[in-house]
C-alpha cells in the first residue's frame, strides 16, 4: 500500500526530504512551493537550483504551487518552511488542510512574538493534531547525497514518532526515536544561538580552544533553558542536542555559524542578512530565548552576550571579553 507524504516548503531542507522519502517505491511525494515560478523552475530541472544546487530530485515527486493537489489524500504532511513563516504559511494555507493528517515538523526554531515552539504554532493555527519533530545533525546538503546521518523523532505519540522513523529510515538514514518533543524542538532552536557564538570565533580567528568552550559552555545554557520548561536532560546529550549542535557550530553549511563568522570579521548584521537567501533562524531565536531567559531568571552568559552584538551594537570582540572575564565559578 502506497504511502502519499506532502511537503509544505520549497527550501533546501524541502527538497532533501523529498529526495530521502522517494528512496521507498512505496511512498509517493508531492512538495508545495509558494511561488509558480520556482515550482516551475524545480519541475523543469528536477533541481532545486537556488538553495540546493546539483541535487537531482526523482521524477516521481509531484512539485506544485497548488496546494490542493499536494495535499489531497496525504497520510502524513511534511512542514519545512522557516520558523518565522510557518504561522503566516499555515493560516493561508488553514481551509486547505482540513484533514487529520499527522505532521511531521523539521522546523527549528522559536517564534518571535509567541516564544511558541514549531508545534505550537502548528497545533495553534490547525488545532490539535498529532506532531513528531525530527531534529539532530541532518545539513540537508548532506542528506540529500546520501552521505550517512541520524537524527530522532520525537513525539509525545510514541507510536507516530515509531511510524515517522520507518517512514523516513534508509540504508544511509538512521532514525532513532523518544517522547520528548519539547526538548528536541527547543534543542533544535537553541543550538542556532551557540553556532553563532561559535561563527564569531571563527571569524575573530580566536582559536580551537575558545569555539570548543563556547560549545561546551553553550550545550550547559541549552540544557539549563529547556529543563526550565519540563525538556529531559538526557536529550541534551543526544542527537538533537550535542549531535546537532556539533554540525551547526563546525559545518562550512552552517548558515548561522557563517552569521557568527561575518560578524567576527567586522560585518554588519544588516549586510550579513541582505545578502543570504536561505534564513538564518538563529537570529530571531536568540531574541526570543533572551527574553524568555529574562522572564525565568535563568542565567544565559553566552545568549546574553550574542544578543548584544546582534541587536545592541557590542562588538564582537567586546562580547568576548565580557564572557572572559565573568567573576570566577565552579563548573
Amino acid at each position: 500500500m502506497t504511502t502519499k507524504v506532502a511537503i509544505l516548503g520549497g527550501g533546501g531542507m524541502a527538497t532533501a526530504c523529498a529526495s530521502l522519502l522517494t528512496e521507498n517505491p512505496e511512498t509517493s511525494v508531492s512538495m508545495w512551493v509558494r511561488k509558480p515560478e520556482i515550482a516551475d523552475d524545480i519541475n523543469t530541472h528536477r533541481e532545486n537550483r537556488r538553495l540546493l544546487p546539483g541535487v537531482k530530485l526523482a521524477e516521481t515527486v509531484y512539485v506544485t504551487s497548488d496546494v490542493d493537489a499536494a495535499v489531497a489524500d496525504a497520510d502524513y504532511l511534511v512542514i519545512a518552511i522557516p520558523t518565522e513563516f510557518v504561522r503566516q504559511a499555515l493560516t493561508s494555507l488553514k481551509s486547505h488542510l482540513t484533514g487529520e493528517s499527522p505532521v511531521i515538523s523539521v522546523v527549528k526554531g522559536i517564534e518571535k512574538d509567541t516564544f511558541y515552539r514549531p508545534s505550537e504554532i502548528i497545533n495553534d493555527v490547525l488545532g490539535p493534531r498529532p506532531v513528531v519533530a525530527l531534529g539532530g545533525p541532518s545539513h540537508a546538503e548532506e542528506i540529500a547525497r546520501r552521505l550517512p546521518a541520524s537524527v530522532v523523532a520525537a513525539s509525545g505519540d510514541i507510536e507516530l514518532a515509531r511510524a515517522t522513523q520507518e517512514l523516513f529510515s534508509t540504508d544511509r538514514f538512521r532514525v532513532y526515536t523518544n517522547i520528548d518533543i519539547v526538548g528536541v524542538e527547543l534543542a533544535g532552536a537553541l543550538k542556532n544561538v551557540i553556532a553563532i557564538a561559535a561563527g564569531i570565533c571563527d571569524g575573530g580567528k580566536y582559536g580551537d580552544n575558545a569555539k570548543s568552550a563556547i560549545m561546551t559552555r553553550g550545550l550547559v545554557e541549552m540544557n539549563r533553558f529547556g529543563s526550565s520548561f519540563g525538556a529531559e536532560p538526557a536529550t541534551f546529550s543526544g542527537l538533537a542536542g550535542v549531535g546537532d549542535l556539533i554540525t551547526t557550530c563546525m559545518s562550512p553549511f552552517g548558515r548561522n555559524r557563517k552569521v557568527g563568522e561575518r560578524l567576527g570579521q567586522g560585518e554588519t548584521l544588516q549586510q550579513i542578512l541582505s545578502s543570504m537567501e536561505a534564513v538564518a533562524e538563529g537570529v530571531n531565536t536568540t531574541r526570543s530565548v533572551y527574553n524568555l531567559a529574562d522572564e525565568k531568571g535563568l542565567e544565559m552568559p553566552i545568549t546574553t552576550e550574542i544578543y548584544r552584538v546582534l541587536f545592541e551594537g557590542k562588538s564582537p570582540e567586546d562580547a568576548t571579553q565580557t564572557l572572559m572575564t565573568r567573576p570566577p565559578r565552579e563548573e
